[in-house]
């Protein structure tokens, strides 16, 4: 069957359709995104503005129409963070479902947590043991572990990269003391979940996910996203550590002119790797596997679970 998964995220809106059954691999057939930047759409009050909100309704329209064009039989639809943070979010979602016919699922943190810990689990397989997981987003941070597809722990700090970005680098480039400044307010924030980390392990396999350890890996010398999901690639903590000094020197602009970064995310990935540095030094490891599924096939995965065992 065709389905999709509508993705409302802090930085995108992103569309991914794949043809799937329970027991397969799901096989991605398209993908659209539309960059929205909703987080930095919140005002002092904590709400989503109103030009905010009109674009998530044009984003999620011009989803659900790609949708049906592509004959999807059932569109999964979820937003994390940023709108689950607005203090506006209830109205937000009534305007999206009155005018899209769209009704956005919003994710808790553990919630994001636990589906993103079971893609990287059927990823991996069984042979991943104790399996601990690292997702940064842009708004949130999730860490996840145990020997199940259903973690023992579940747990998600405000530690995404465009957080971090606007809230403690301002300048641009921000320069290797903030980048350092914000690894230890990092770490400081990680110290509430460590000790419930290192009581989970140990760990035979710690994987890392999403577009920022994705991008880090890149930087550091990872097989590029043309050599196809199935390259083994890693990011080890000194890797980290070399990339996150040359970037903190750079601008926005110039570390968008890298090769494997993404314009729109350029300007936060220097946030990204202070938190992901923090994150890998507080759990303990000095390297992660990348994992190239996350939260988006953890969805998919759920969806078919369920299909196979409703009478």
């Amino acid at each position: 069957m065709r389905l999709g998964v509508l993705d409302v995220g802090s930085n995108t809106v992103h569309l991914l359709l794949v043809d799937a059954y329970r027991g397969a691999h799901p096989t991605p057939m398209h993908s659209q995104r539309w960059t929205l930047s909703l987080a930095s759409l919140i005002g002092a009050d904590g709400s989503l503005s109103e030009g905010g909100a009109e674009a998530l309704v044009d984003a999620v329209q011009q989803a659900a129409a790609s949708a049906r064009d592509a004959e999807c039989q059932e569109l999964l639809s979820f937003a994390t963070s940023a709108v689950r943070d607005a203090t506006n979010a209830a109205g937000v979602l009534d305007t999206v479902a009155d005018r899209t016919g769209v009704q956005l699922e919003v994710l808790s943190g553990p919630d994001e947590a636990r589906l993103t810990f079971l893609a990287v689990h059927r990823w991996l397989g069984w042979s991943a043991g104790n399996l601990l997981v690292l997702d940064i987003g842009g708004g949130s941070l999730e860490i996840a572990a145990g020997m199940d597809e259903e973690p023992a722990l579940a747990e998600s700090l405000p530690l995404g990269a465009g957080r971090m970005r606007r809230e403690r680098l301002s300048a641009d480039p921000p320069g290797a003391p903030a980048v350092s400044a914000l690894r230890e307010f990092a770490l400081g924030q990680l110290s509430t979940v460590a000790g419930k980390v290192a009581e989970a392990g140990p760990f035979d396999r710690v994987a890392g996910t999403s577009k920022t350890f994705r991008t880090l890996a890149r930087l550091a010398g990872a097989a590029p996203t043309a050599a196809g999901p199935r390259v083994p690639r890693s990011l080890t903590v000194t890797a980290l550590r070399q990339v996150t000094a040359f970037i903190s020197r750079m601008t926005a602009a110039d570390v968008g002119a890298l090769e494997g970064v993404s314009a729109d995310r350029s300007g936060q990935l220097a946030a990204g790797a202070a938190v992901a540095l923090a994150a890998m030094t507080a759990v303990g490891v000095d390297e992660v596997q990348i994992c190239p599924w996350a939260l988006r096939e953890g969805i998919i995965l759920r969806r078919l679970d369920q299909l196979a065992f409703s009478p």
